[in-house]
């Protein structure tokens, strides 16, 4: 059920203040923005090696993107609030958060862009990391596709160095799955983030 995408003024201003820094002082280039639904639930899914990678994510799309992001920022005063007017809602990391699953399926069913980092934490030194299981799962229950999305140079900011970010065809889950195919769902991902 696709219903229709309406984004806070805060959102709005966000990502047209980001995509101003991106383009002024990064040079920023999209590539394959056309593998991006106009329409639908979908997992937009990153390599991760910045905090800035889910704004940039963001700048660079035309639809609204949902995003998770840890509990404890929700907590922080002004913070929290500001980031929710964002489209992000809360993840408490270490467990099992069902609450916050709930809300990502519920997001995909209306048809909404989800973004989730298939490593499922930011890289350290620049390299895909391994894949983990998040990602895929949501994508095989939910049965929307994946878009892998490979982000270069946001861990190399203070460089000023040109920051790219392209958007790979989808990949889609397997009708019948098992729990073996959330990871491998996943790998693919990063498999093809790889080759791009």
């Amino acid at each position: 059920m696709q219903v229709k995408e309406k984004s806070s003024f805060l959102f709005l201003l966000g990502r047209q203040m980001f995509r101003i820094m991106f383009k002024l002082f990064y040079r920023y280039c999209i590539e394959g923005s056309q593998n991006i639904p106009n329409t639908g639930g979908a997992v937009i899914a990153p390599n991760h090696i910045s905090f800035f990678d889910p704004p940039l994510t963001g700048a660079a799309m035309k639809r609204p993107l949902y995003f998770m992001a840890k509990k404890e920022l929700f907590d922080i005063p002004v913070f929290g609030w500001t980031i929710k007017q964002t489209n992000a809602f809360p993840v408490k990391r270490g467990v099992q958060d069902t609450s916050a699953v709930r809300h990502a399926f519920s997001l995909l069913e209306k048809g909404r862009l989800l973004l989730m980092f298939p490593e499922g934490t930011r890289s350290r030194d620049g390299k895909l990391g391994k894949a983990r299981a998040g990602a895929g799962m949501v994508a095989c229950n939910a049965q929307v596709p994946l878009i892998p999305v490979k982000i270069e140079n946001t861990n190399m900011m203070l460089k000023f160095k040109r920051i790219k970010i392209k958007y790979g065809k989808p990949i889609y889950p397997p009708k019948n799955f098992s729990k073996n195919d959330y990871i491998d769902l996943s790998q693919k991902v990063l498999d093809e983030i790889s080759k791009m």
